[in-house]
């Protein structure tokens, strides 16, 4: 299994604890698939929406294609996601209940042929979580330098 990675919500994991992550295909138009595979999708201030039984991609910029005509793509159109009824209906009542959101990781290519979403169902992080995760890495990063030094030395 060949994964293609066209885009990463890397301050996701900064702003959200991660719960559950799961796999979605999107549908996407001819020029859509053809700019992502191109590497233009933008996944930062994307979000998911439950909609009618129906899983909805919000704010997720996807370039328009550079060779694409007059009838190229909205870039911040909504965009359908592809899950079993019991899967959503399980993130549906996970959202509701508990106050978690969804929010999109990653885009990529699998099987060097369909377009699939990493979603993860999430808990916002507060102002102190962040610090505290800040600090955390600094210390790792400082751990890391310590050790290299003593190697060379």
């Amino acid at each position: 299994m060949e994964h293609a990675v066209v885009a990463q919500n890397r301050k996701a994991r900064f702003d959200f604890h991660i719960l559950e992550t799961f796999e979605a295909g999107i549908v996407l138009t001819g020029t859509e698939i053809k700019s992502v595979r191109a590497g233009k999708a933008n996944l930062r201030e994307g979000y998911v929406r439950i909609d009618g039984g129906e899983l909805w991609l919000v704010n997720v910029h996807i370039s328009p294609y550079e060779q694409g005509t007059h009838y190229n793509h909205e870039p911040l159109r909504r965009r359908k996601l592809l899950m079993t009824r019991q899967e959503i209906r399980r993130l549906a009542s996970k959202v509701q209940e508990k106050g978690l959101t969804l929010i999109p990781l990653r885009m990529y290519i699998k099987e060097s042929r369909w377009a699939k979403i990493e979603i993860a169902l999430a808990k916002g992080k507060q102002a102190h979580d962040k610090r505290d995760a800040v600090a955390e890495r600094d210390a790792n990063r400082d751990m890391a330098r310590a050790v290299r030094r003593n190697r060379e030395e």
